[in-house]
């Protein structure tokens, strides 16, 4: 589902080379569960937006369900995305001049969904915010802001479902619940799943848990050993 190839981020800062990403490889099979980990700076969060093709690698390949998303046009890499990936930021990045209804409805119908306003609805019903549809982001709470990112992020159903710091901004209460919507569309739908994370209890719920340091994969852990094949329910 997701194969990544010698993948390098090297960017300059004041006049310096700065090597965010050295020479990265890594397979992550459809319907995994991956924690990406580290310290600040390890390059956990630029890997994820490579993954998304929210920016370009300065060398390395990334293939996305047999697709080469290194290579193609801006133009195809956004129809790929509305279809193939759901991201999450950890800042949430609603539109706040829509409400929560139009923000969900936003990817619909870029893809010319059928019934996208009933399908929006559903799904903001599903994270328990079907009382709050018309309500604008800044009318939101930080942790329903997220489950409205999570509507919106799932809402073209995507098999690739990434997630920067899901729960960085939230309580522990309202992070797990966070948590536990995602943990249950991975279980409902299948959906790849791939989140970076400070949070080792986060970690310890997924498949397989990648270490990176300083732009390189420290350590590659799976998880399924110790008995983690359950998620949570909605």
């Amino acid at each position: 589902m997701i194969s990544v190839k010698h993948l390098s981020m090297r960017l300059t800062a004041g006049g310096r080379p700065v090597t965010i990403l050295d020479d990265v490889t890594l397979e992550i099979p459809a319907k995994q569960k991956v924690a990406v980990v580290g310290p600040s700076g390890s390059g956990k969060s630029t890997l994820l937006g490579l993954m998304a093709g929210l920016d370009r690698p300065t060398g390395g390949s990334i293939e996305l369900d047999g697709t080469d998303i290194t290579v193609i046009s801006e133009s195809r890499m956004a129809r790929f995305r509305r279809k193939k990936i759901g991201y999450i930021f950890q800042s949430f990045h609603l539109i706040p001049t829509l409400t929560a209804l139009e923000n969900v409805l936003v990817p619909l119908e870029l893809a010319g969904t059928a019934s996208s306003k009933e399908r929006a609805i559903e799904l903001l019903e599903a994270v328990g915010l079907g009382d709050r549809i018309h309500h604008y982001p800044v009318q939101l709470s930080g942790g329903e802001q997220q489950r409205v990112a999570v509507a919106r992020a799932f809402a073209c159903r995507p098999p690739i479902l990434l997630a920067d710091e899901p729960t960085g901004n939230l309580d522990s209460i309202t992070g797990q619940h966070v948590m536990d919507l995602l943990l249950a569309l991975h279980r409902d739908y299948g959906t790849t799943l791939v989140l970076v994370t400070h949070d080792p209890a986060i970690a310890s719920s997924m498949h397989r848990v990648i270490g990176l340091r300083d732009g390189r994969i420290e350590s590659d852990e799976s998880l399924l050993s110790n008995g983690n094949t359950q998620e949570p329910n909605l």
